[in-house]
Order: C-alpha cells, then sequence, then structure tokens
C-alpha cells in the first residue's frame, strides 16, 4: 500500500543535511585540490555535513591514492568534525560478495575516524534479501557504525533498490545508522518513512533525490549530489523550514527547477553541471571533470547562469 504523505508530513521539523562534494579538476586533469578543499570548508560552514569520495567525487572512478588524500585534506579542515567517506568495491557482474574487499575500503575512512558509507557492489546486490542484510550484519561488526546505500540502476549497473522486506533488515542492524535512498522514486521513499517512523524513529532516511528535494517535508534527511552546486542556499532552505516561513517553498521550487535541469538524462553528467555552476560561481577556476565522465553542451552554460543569478538574488532577499 502506499503510505499516505499529508500523515507523515513533519513541519518545523529540524533537517539533516549531508552534502556530496565535487572533486574539481584543473585544465592540464589534475585534481584541484585547493578547489576541493574550500567546498569542504565552505560546506562545512553553511551546516552541512561533507560526504567526499561519493559518486559526485567520482568515488567508483578515482583510486585508492586519491581517496586517501581526500580524507586527509577533509580531516585537515574538520578537525573533530566528522565526514562520510564512500567506500567501494570494484567488481563485474557475477562476482561474490567480498567482505574482505568491503574491509579493505573502510578501513581507512575508519583510521581517520570518519564514517563510511557502503556503495553497493555486483557482489552484494546479487544475493538474496536475506544475505544482503547478512552481508551488511558482518560488515557493521567490523566498522562498528556505517550507512547503507541504495542506488538506481540509472545510477549505476551495480546498484538495486531493495524490497521493504529487505530494507527492514537493515533496520535492524544497530551499527546501521541511516542508508540512502536513490530510486528518484517518491513512493518508495515514501513507504521507507513509513516503516523508519513505525520501527526505529532515529534510523536517517537520507533521500538522494535529486528531483524530488522536498522529500525533506515528509521527514527525510538528505545526503545529495544537488546541494554541492549551492550549500549555503540548502542550509538557508532548511533553515527556513525548520522556521515555518514560507520562503521554504520558494526557494526549494528554485533548487529544484536546478535539479531538474542538472539530472536530466543522461544522470551521470549532473557532475560536469555541478563543475560548470561552481564555477560560475568563482569558486573553482576550471569546470573540467573525470575524463571517464559523461560530458554537458556548452549551451548549459547560459542556462545555469540564469539560475544561479535567480538564486543568488532570492536568497539574499530570504536571509
Amino acid at each position: 500500500m502506499t503510505p499516505d504523505p499529508i500523515a507523515i508530513l513533519k513541519p518545523k521539523r529540524t533537517i539533516t543535511g549531508m552534502s556530496a562534494i565535487l572533486l574539481p579538476f584543473h585544465e592540464n586533469g589534475a585534481i584541484d585540490w585547493d578547489g576541493f578543499a574550500d567546498h569542504v570548508e565552505r560546506t562545512d560552514a553553511a551546516g552541512l555535513t561533507p560526504a567526499i569520495n561519493m559518486d559526485t567525487g567520482f568515488g567508483n572512478l578515482i583510486d585508492e591514492g586519491t581517496k586517501a588524500k581526500a580524507l586527509k585534506i577533509t580531516g585537515l579542515f574538520l578537525g573533530t568534525k566528522r565526514c562520510i567517506a564512500g567506500a567501494f568495491v570494484g567488481d563485474a557482474p557475477g562476482a561474490a560478495f567480498d567482505l574482505d574487499a568491503y574491509r579493505r575500503a573502510v578501513d581507512p575512512i575508519l583510521a581517520c575516524g570518519e564514517i563510511p558509507i557502503l556503495f553497493q557492489s555486483f557482489g552484494l546486490t546479487a544475493q538474496s534479501g536475506p544475505k544482503i542484510v547478512e552481508s551488511y550484519r558482518r560488515i557493521g561488526e567490523h566498522c562498528g557504525r556505517f550507512l547503507a546505500f541504495e542506488l538506481g540502476r540509472q545510477f549505476a549497473p551495480f546498484g538495486a533498490i531493495y524490497d521493504l522486506e529487505t530494507y527492514e533488515g537493515l533496520l535492524g542492524i544497530t551499527e546501521c545508522l541511516g542508508a540512502k535512498h536513490s530510486s528518484l522514486h517518491r513512493v518508495e521513499e515514501w513507504r521507507r518513512l513509513e516503516l523508519r517512523d513505525r520501527l526505529r524513529p532515529e534510523f536517517l532516511v537520507l533521500t538522494g533525490n535529486d528531483l524530488a528535494i522536498d522529500m525533506v517535508q515528509y521527514g527525510s534527511d538528505y545526503l545529495l549530489g544537488l546541494s554541492t552546486f549551492a550549500p549555503v542556499e540548502f542550509a538557508l532552505r532548511d533553515r527556513l523550514w525548520a522556521e515555518g516561513h514560507p520562503g521554504f517553498y520558494e526557494l526549494n521550487d528554485l533548487l529544484q527547477y536546478l535539479g531538474f535541469f542538472a539530472f536530466r538524462p543522461p544522470v551521470p553528467a549532473y557532475k560536469h553541471s555541478a563543475a560548470m555552476f561552481l564555477k560560475l560561481r568563482g569558486w573553482i577556476d576550471c569546470d573540467n571533470t573525470h575524463p571517464s565522465s559523461p560530458q554537458r553542451p556548452d549551451s548549459d552554460r547560459a542556462v545555469l547562469k540564469d539560475i544561479l543569478d535567480r538564486l543568488e538574488t532570492l536568497a539574499r532577499s530570504l536571509a
């Protein structure tokens, strides 16, 4: 059954915001570590938790040394504050679940005192529901605390959206603090919220629906790629919701317009949209991305500039 969204509406709640940090590049193809560090610091200052080595940070395309450097730089800027860091296991269709590979992926994150979020893999998602839950349980025994991640196939071929019985199994794992949900479908997320509210209210349902960022009204928190475009404006939107301010809706609508434009097919090209937007803001010097990541046409810049101008004007009026 589809839950009644009005019944689970949560006005004036405090929203937990997590933002996947874009990994920027220079013209020569080298990583722009200064731009990355500035964006981590900017995101934290806005009140959002930085999430590094995510899809937005090309976590499935960069090597372990690059991930380690991102962790080190983030730790230097955050100090005693925590970040979220992606733990990725690269495998192939038909592979068996590799517990040791997940242990190796989370260990550098744990060594820095950060919280791992577990990317799915072919070996993990090819299992039956009970075996998937048991796999998460075994990882949890190793790392103590973690976030799970449901990833739709439009984002990655190894992704899967679990059935509700499997999701309920995740709620039963003490070490699992929450799960990012990226199906891009409201009904699936509403079902998870209803289940969470009934069984484990402290569990974080982190929306990854960049096409429906108003899911925060129903009790979702978020870990979004879209918020890397505008961490200050997202934080302002969240504050307006907590205050019951009507400006929430106007700001949310404009941010959603940006989301619909940036996350159109091919969806992974949103990272190039993000780089364009951050360059237009003067926050990075170059809008190149990882060479294996899809690109947007040059004509997008004019649309993004119009959205940026409108967004900054609106945010000033609401601040």
